[in-house]
């Protein structure tokens, strides 16, 4: 499945974000969500974003770059997220975070940074819907795939093969030769962003990446 962020985009986020909604190929919005505190970048603006995502109907995956998801979760709920993933590095315990967006009916998402050691986080695994694993430094649309990921992309594929279940999902740097590339790993979203939405025309990008 594709998960499309409009961090880097040719068009402004409305636009961004509504003609995404209408591409039949893609499956979710990615919404990168940076608070100047976890990462340098700030973008960050609730009331936009409920005003331009209240009639989308594509399902919503946001990914939390913040230090205090629980600030912002009750305000993102009204755009109905399928995920709310957020960094465990982040926050003081994880866990609570976990249970407030369970609480709300949400799909919890944990985000690995590709610096962090996995098996800091074993605890969670078990506890998230999904596994982001983060192939560029967090913050930052239009980097390049960093390939020292691939060790922890094969950690959660040795989880999933030991029984674990959970989505997986990959983000940063994602272009249609890295794509071909991974496709072979049990990777079920790959978030592309800079690659389509950096072209007036989405379309041809994603036939591209898919074909």
């Amino acid at each position: 499945m594709i998960s499309v962020s409009y961090l880097k985009s040719v068009y402004d986020m409305n636009k961004t974000v509504h003609l995404l909604d209408k591409i039949s190929d893609v499956d979710f919005i990615h919404l990168d969500l940076m608070d100047g505190k976890y990462v340098e970048n700030n973008n960050i603006n609730i009331k936009e974003i409920l005003n331009n995502f209240e009639d989308i109907n594509k399902k919503k995956d946001i990914h939390l770059m913040v230090r205090d998801p629980l600030k912002y979760i009750n305000e993102l709920e009204q755009i109905h997220p399928e995920f709310i993933t957020f960094h465990p590095d982040a926050v003081d315990d994880p866990i609570k975070v976990v249970n407030k967006i369970k609480d709300l009916g949400i799909k919890v998402g944990i985000a690995i940074n590709y610096d962090v050691d996995v098996e800091e986080y074993e605890n969670l695994y078990s506890l998230s819907d999904l596994i982001l694993v983060m192939s560029v430094q967090a913050g930052y649309g239009g980097q390049e795939f960093q390939k020292d990921v691939l060790s922890k992309i094969e950690y959660f594929t040795n989880l999933k093969d030991d029984g674990e279940e959970f989505i997986l999902e990959i983000d940063g740097g994602i272009n249609d030769e890295v794509y071909h590339r991974l496709v072979k790993y049990p990777i079920d979203i790959f978030v592309v962003g800079a690659y389509i939405c950096t072209n007036e025309n989405f379309n041809r990008p994603i036939k591209k990446l898919l074909n």
